[in-house]
């Protein structure tokens, strides 16, 4: 089967569930960013936010755009994208017309995510995305692209579609 064929959120969403599935049957998940990202998929999925067409709408999130999944593997982290380059957008949220958002920077559960600041800025700015979420799953930053300031939160069902 050639993975290049099928379309990357469907292959981010199983690369993500088999972590989950592990995790669910009682195994150690390694303490990775696939732990954070199976949270913050939880967390996002709770406020509203659809990675797949439902009766409640269409999809809002678009997962890691232009990594090449069939290199993935587990090492979430470093993705790697059909450009060559290290790094992508680990989740962005879309706006009713589906124009870019949020950008939301996924990091190791034992990463502080403010360590994802610029990278986030980065990211949001070069696909005009005007706010931005950090988070390892635990602790979560949400601010506006071209501000310093950063606000810590906890509820993510304020961030409802």
């Amino acid at each position: 089967m050639n993975l290049n064929h099928i379309d990357s959120t469907a292959i981010a969403i199983v690369v993500l569930a088999k972590y989950e599935l592990v995790a669910e049957r009682g195994h150690k998940v390694s303490n990775n960013e696939a732990r954070a990202r199976i949270k913050i998929n939880k967390l996002l999925e709770a406020s509203g936010w659809r990675f797949e067409d439902t009766t409640e709408g269409k999809a809002n999130i678009a997962l890691e755009s232009g990594v090449k999944f069939a290199d993935l593997g587990d090492d979430l982290e470093n993705a790697v994208s059909r450009s060559g380059t290290r790094g992508a957008i680990d989740f962005l949220l879309l706006d009713q017309d589906k124009k870019p958002l949020v950008v939301v920077e996924a990091k190791r559960e034992s990463i502080d995510p403010l360590s994802a600041k610029e990278q986030a800025r980065n990211y949001a700015r070069n696909i005009g995305a005007r706010f931005i979420i950090l988070s390892n799953g635990n602790i979560h930053f949400f601010g506006i692209q071209n501000m310093e300031t950063l606000k810590q939160f906890q509820d993510f069902q304020r961030l409802h579609p």
